[in-house]
């Protein structure tokens, strides 16, 4: 079994050796997008609104804010991608911090429109 081990981790190894950097940039992300596909799935299907609100809290966020927030998010059908990663999707979007993105996600209900 060590040798057939070996064997698969040279002709692995010869093939990477052929790759460029940007062929090898390209395989890494395809593996990492193949091995966090069935995480990501699972919190699409697991997740619920005190989940998202906890992990609002644990961003910093206060725990009025984060009811709204969540339930906007919910509205949206957006849930399902966590609210912490819409939070900070439109964070990034908009060049503030996530404080000021609850804010807006509360405050303008078409600025989660077309964020994904």
């Amino acid at each position: 079994m060590t040798d057939e081990r070996t064997a698969r981790f040279e002709a692995r190894r010869e093939q990477l050796a052929l790759m460029s950097d940007d062929q090898l940039k390209d395989r890494f992300w395809q593996m990492c997008d193949a091995a966090m596909a069935p995480i990501v799935e699972l919190a699409r299907t697991h997740t619920s609104p005190s989940i998202e609100r906890s992990v609002l809290l644990r961003m910093g966020i206060d725990s009025i804010s984060c009811h709204g927030v969540v339930d906007r998010i919910q509205e949206a059908g957006l849930l399902g991608k966590g609210a912490g990663h819409v939070v900070l999707r439109l964070a990034e979007k908009s060049g503030t911090d996530v404080r000021a993105a609850a804010a807006a996600i509360l405050e303008q209900h078409e600025v989660l429109q077309g964020l994904f």
